[in-house]
């Protein structure tokens, strides 16, 4: 698993409108609001709408 700097943590928005933090769950990222689970890819999270992965439906 890739560890991102709590820092570089700290300053990460989700870039969808309401630009809600996020919050590392082994290799994504993933929205506080909307669920959208960003990939990190060799250390570097990837923020791009168009990769991220829509949140699992109701722990499916």
């Amino acid at each position: 698993m890739a560890s991102i700097d709590p820092k570089l943590l700290d300053i990460l928005a989700c870039p969808a409108p309401h630009h809600a933090p996020v919050v590392q769950e082994g290799d994504v990222l993933v929205c506080t609001e909307c669920g959208l689970r960003f990939p990190i890819r060799d250390g570097i999270p990837v923020m791009l709408l168009d990769e991220a992965q829509q949140p699992a439906a109701n722990g499916a």
